[in-house]
């Protein structure tokens, strides 16, 4: 066969007439014709091994369509904020050896509780599109509330941490009512909270502006406590992982029945191996230290139940529903002015527990708790963890990694001797960087008629 196809093709070559030759410059011109036709077939080629790879049954397809649909609807998820935060520890790690460090990591997680669960309540008020500035007062109000009923009149402690997370609570509705039914503005309202509340603050601590409490009490062990019997830690990490595991595996099972768009079972257990990953990293780092603080803990536990509070239950869909339109929302059926007052109610509640863990945090109630500082790193680390100052997009995991990133930024700071301005400039940068982010994804949405 190989023979007879030589003499095939030897008789088509003698059959050219040898007096008609192909001329130099045509036979070069078919050459580059074809060469730049077999490049096109190829680049063809890989575009449709491309598009099988984003498409819905490729192995990319589920992430690529994740990304696609959270940039419609106006959002890039928590991945450039992970990124970002990446970054910052790779650049202070290259900078100082001990940012990194078991202790330097164990102190960054007390420190962050603090503004993390302000955040988690600015969070709530971003939802539906509006602003609390009365937080940082309020925090500030909470630890001295607690430290003048309990250093100053005797009260047990207990009852003066309820009553100190009360009075922000009250607060908070005091300033939802005068928004919600009364009609002033939410800026307003919670500036002249800001003002009111800082003036019962001083004049609670008095004369000397602090009053300092036991180190051995209720309100002291929660940024003092720490867990080290490895069983329990490394025994709650897997708790942690399995529950989610089974919540997920249910929860697509419900979906699946119902016809609904469900989460692939790969990247279930991907995201499962992901999140094992980052309980055990944290579990093994902080237990080279003092162990797994009880602060952490109890910041972590408070962002998971306000998640189910969002994405689970008729409330939080009212929320986010607030968020996208007040009317809209109310000719949903929504009661909008009982969902705004409750938010700012959740937003007081959070700002009170936050006060204590800071009062905690110095074992003493001072001016420093309701600073004008913790107003705006509450704030930026709720916007820079993703969540939209629009209203209608957001996670209260984003107060987790805003605050990370904010308290690193400082932390790092502060192991390289850097002075407080250039720190302020800095986050100031970042924050401006995460709502020009978030104003240019929201036009996009806009464009394609998603909001």
């Amino acid at each position: 066969m190989a023979l007879r196809g030589r003499r095939n093709r030897n008789r088509a070559t003698d059959a050219v007439p040898a007096a008609d030759p192909v001329p130099a410059a045509d036979r070069e011109d078919d050459g580059h014709r074809s060469r730049a036709g077999r490049l096109g077939v190829y680049a063809g080629r890989l575009g449709t091994y491309a598009g099988r790879l984003g498409a819905p049954g490729g192995p990319l397809g589920a992430p690529a369509e994740a990304v696609r649909r959270r940039l419609r609807e106006g959002g890039t998820g928590p991945v450039p904020v992970l990124l970002a935060l990446a970054v910052i520890w790779l650049v202070f790690q290259s900078l100082d050896d001990n940012f990194l460090s078991p202790r330097n990591l164990s102190v960054l997680s007390v420190d962050i509780v603090g503004t993390g669960m302000v955040a988690v309540g600015i969070v709530f008020v971003l939802l539906i599109g509006e602003i609390d500035l009365a937080v940082g007062s309020l925090a500030g109000l909470a630890g001295a509330v607690f430290a003048s009923l309990n250093v100053n009149l005797g009260m047990p402690e207990w009852l003066a941490v309820l009553i100190a997370v009360l009075c922000g609570t009250a607060a908070g509705a005091v300033h939802g009512f005068s928004f919600a039914r009364i009609g002033v503005p939410a800026f307003v309202a919670t500036l002249a909270g800001l003002l009111v509340w800082n003036g019962v603050m001083l004049y609670l601590l008095g004369p000397d502006s602090s009053i300092n409490f036991s180190e051995d009490g209720l309100v002291a062990t929660l940024t003092s406590r720490y867990f080290d019997s490895t069983v329990a830690v490394y025994g709650l990490a897997a708790l942690c992982t399995a529950a989610y595991l089974l919540v997920s595996l249910h929860d697509r099972g419900r979906r699946a029945a119902a016809g609904m768009p469900c989460r692939p079972v790969g990247e279930i257990w991907a995201r499962t191996a992901l999140l094992a990953l980052v309980s055990f990293s944290v579990v093994y780092v902080l237990g080279r230290f003092e162990g797994l603080p009880l602060a952490l803990l109890i910041f972590l536990a408070v962002i998971v139940a306000s998640d189910l509070l969002v994405r689970r239950t008729p409330y939080g869909r009212q929320v986010l529903a607030l968020g996208g339109g007040a009317e809209a929302a109310r000719r949903s059926g929504v009661d909008v002015a009982r969902v705004r007052i409750s938010v700012f109610m959740v937003s007081g509640t959070l700002a009170a527990v936050g006060g204590l863990f800071i009062a905690s945090r110095l074992t003493s109630a001072s001016q420093i708790s309701g600073s004008g500082v913790l107003l705006i790193n509450a704030i930026a680390a709720a916007v820079i963890g993703g969540t939209s100052l629009f209203g209608g997009h957001g996670s209260t995991w984003s107060a987790l990694l805003g605050v990370l990133i904010i308290q690193s930024i400082g932390s790092g700071m502060a192991l390289l001797g850097v002075e407080p301005p250039v720190q302020f400039m800095i986050t100031g940068g970042v924050l401006f960087t995460a709502v020009v982010f978030d104003s240019l994804t929201r036009r996009s949405a806009q464009s394609r008629g998603r909001v």
